[in-house]
């Protein structure tokens, strides 16, 4: 394609360019830039714009047709810099913002979108718990939601939940699940997590498990309509993205008689090819795994295709189904991100919560 024709669809529709199943970034400047993002795992060296004419530069990437993808752009002193044409712009979570992109065959999840009119929609209370000494800090807040249908319900207990209600829209989409009758009602404990401490709190943590079972689940149970596991073992789920999807299933794994049901989203089980202290081991969840299992789970696991941590799943999978727990694990063309997470935890709740 011309450098000019290039360079008028990126101004008239923004960049990148997409045609089919490629993607051209377009940056106007005296010296190139660089782009980073998503396709390559946040890992490695940006790649270097080409020039293609008098102060044009390009690059053009092969992507699934289906794929999300998140990007920055920085100088060549690795500073970021805007992308003036590109408007869409998504919290990357460390108080700044990456673009962001679809590619043709991707479409965010309509379930997202906030229900309109007279529409039911669930009832949510924030509360500051007391960690006593079982999490970082004096208090941890955890917001409670409750479906706007009468209860006993069972109770899905959500890590990095504040994260999970902001920028997952997490209620929004269970309640649109609720409304539709393609899951049972189910309550949501949405725990904030401990911020810098959240690798120490997360990396398969007792004193995390002893907070949920001793003071998120107690919470819950007086503040919402539950149903008692301990006449239904195994009834509530816990849910989780990274790290959070590691606690998760080792929440599982520890208290199967409770938490039943996992979903993990982009689970860290495995950092062999991360370049810091734990990049050589597997996590603990291995060795339970493999351990005679008291109560079979159910265990929803999901990564997106562009990210590293698609090892540890795929490894993790045959060892929970050869132990006997109920497995599906998903993979899709996207990156490590809460829009990702967004657009695939319905499927999680659909098959742990079917409606009956």
């Amino acid at each position: 394609m011309a450098p000019q024709t290039l360079e008028a669809r990126a101004l008239k529709q923004g960049s990148p360019v997409i045609d089919g199943d490629t993607a051209t970034f377009v940056w106007r400047g005296r010296k190139p830039v660089l782009v980073h993002g998503d396709f390559q795992d946040w890992s490695g060296q940006p790649l270097p714009l080409e020039r293609v004419s008098p102060s044009l530069w390009t690059r053009t990437l092969t992507l699934p047709r289906d794929a999300y993808v998140e990007y920055s752009l920085s100088d060549a002193r690795g500073r970021k810099v805007e992308d003036p044409l590109n408007r869409q712009l998504t919290d990357n979570g460390f108080g700044g913002f990456n673009h962001s992109f679809s590619m043709p065959e991707h479409t965010p999840t309509p379930l997202a979108r906030q229900l309109r009119g007279k529409a039911a929609r669930g009832r949510i209370t924030r509360h500051q718990v007391q960690t006593w000494e079982l999490a970082v800090g004096d208090t941890r807040e955890v917001v409670l939601y409750e479906p706007p249908v009468a209860g006993p319900h069972p109770l899905v207990v959500v890590l990095d939940g504040t994260d999970y209600l902001r920028r997952a829209s997490l209620v929004t989409v269970v309640d649109n699940l609720i409304r539709e009758k393609r899951i049972r009602p189910v309550a949501l404990a949405m725990v904030a997590n401990g911020g810098p401490a959240r690798t120490v709190e997360y990396a398969c943590s007792e004193a995390t498990l002893g907070f949920l079972l001793n003071k998120v689940l107690p919470l819950a149970r007086e503040k919402l309509p539950l149903i008692d596991e301990r006449r239904k073992p195994g009834v509530h789920g816990v849910l989780g993205a990274s790290l959070g999807g590691l606690m998760a299933l080792y929440t599982g794994m520890r208290a199967p008689h409770v938490f039943g049901r996992v979903l993990s989203q982009s689970g860290a089980f495995a950092l062999r090819n991360y370049d810091f202290v734990l990049s050589t081991h597997d996590f603990v969840v291995f060795e339970l795994a493999r351990a005679p299992q008291r109560r079979r789970l159910s265990v929803w696991l999901d990564c997106g295709s562009f990210e590293r941590l698609t090892e540890g799943n795929r490894l993790i999978l045959p060892v929970l189904e050869q132990a006997g727990h109920r497995v599906h694990y998903r993979e899709y063309s996207g990156g490590h991100n809460y829009p990702a997470w967004r657009d695939d935890v319905w499927r999680g709740l659909e098959w742990l919560y079917p409606y009956r």
